[in-house]
């Protein structure tokens, strides 16, 4: 059996939802969301987690998260710094907000040695997703085929507001693009608006977004790599980010990986405003209710 890494990107800051929402009690003993993603991951046949993380919440996650389940899986912190990019490039003056997704999986680079599945620590994916992935790095051995695990888009909405999702297209069971987009209902109709500024389209309840759960292949980091020096020669200011749906995008057009998609049975919950908290709460304690998981997870 393949060693299965899992990679959790939680050093960003919620805007939106108003605080750190990574470590917000969801469980009815105090866990958080990310528990339950490792806890799935343990049963799908993982045997590692990569924390990414801010230096300054490192004693936190070790003294109130991860000693929980220390004896359960290995355990790796990496820090997201916005100082931490390749050697001789530099930053704008001034630049004080992160770099995004992609930078945070080449911050952890080094500790990434096979393999992985990388989410958002606020986002619960639920069972069956780690499940498929599993499958894929276990069966899957060309270095160049990545996977996207999806849902359709009713699943990901947020009855609070508008959410930004990546809208799939795809072609013959591959990624064609995945288009960030901000997606309101306007009458009886979802409007996706695409990020980059392009024409608006309506979609489908059942349309398939992308909320970060990608099977990355290690060979892939060395692109993430590449990207990122040409991100800062090229494209950096005080405010745009080095995202990692945009250098999969990249990949794909370069031709250098292709990815396969999946959608997963499994109900996703998000946390994107403060009033989704209560809805993320209830259903946890339904699906415990149902049998899906224990009241308290690790014991």
């Amino acid at each position: 059996m393949k060693n299965l890494t899992l990679v959790i990107m939680a050093a960003g800051m919620g805007s939106r939802f108003g605080g750190l929402k990574q470590i917000e009690p969801v469980g009815p003993n105090g866990e958080i969301i990310a528990e339950y993603s490792i806890y799935d991951a343990i049963r799908a046949g993982f045997n590692k987690v990569i924390f990414i993380i801010r230096k300054e919440h490192l004693d936190y996650f070790k003294n109130n998260i991860c000693n929980k389940f220390a004896s359960q899986i290995e355990i790796l912190y990496a820090f997201q710094e916005l100082e931490y990019i390749p050697k001789g490039k530099v930053l704008p003056e001034n630049r004080t907000k992160m770099l995004g997704t992609a930078h945070a999986l080449y911050c952890a680079s080094d500790l990434i040695e096979s393999d992985f599945v990388v989410i958002n620590a606020d986002d619960f994916y639920g069972k069956n997703s780690y499940e498929i992935a599993a499958k894929f790095l276990e069966n899957n051995y060309d270095k160049s085929l990545l996977l996207t695990v999806n849902y359709p888009f009713i699943v990901t909405n947020s009855p609070n507001g508008s959410v930004k999702r990546g809208v799939v297209i795809e072609k013959n069971g591959y990624l064609k693009d995945n288009l960030e987009c901000e997606i309101i209902k306007e009458a009886d109709n979802f409007v996706a608006k695409p990020l980059d500024g392009s024409k608006e389209f309506k979609i489908s309840a059942a349309q398939p977004v992308s909320v970060n759960f990608f099977c990355l292949r290690k060979e892939f980091l060395s692109y993430i790599k590449e990207e990122l020096e040409r991100f800062l020669d090229n494209d950096i200011t005080l405010e745009n980010e080095f995202l990692l749906p945009t250098v999969i995008k990249h990949a794909i057009d370069d031709q250098k990986f292709k990815m396969k998609i999946a959608t997963s049975q499994s109900k996703w919950m998000g946390m994107t405003y403060k009033e989704d908290l209560y809805n993320l709460q209830e259903n946890i304690q339904k699906l415990i209710e149902r049998g899906e998981y224990p009241s308290n997870l690790w014991k």
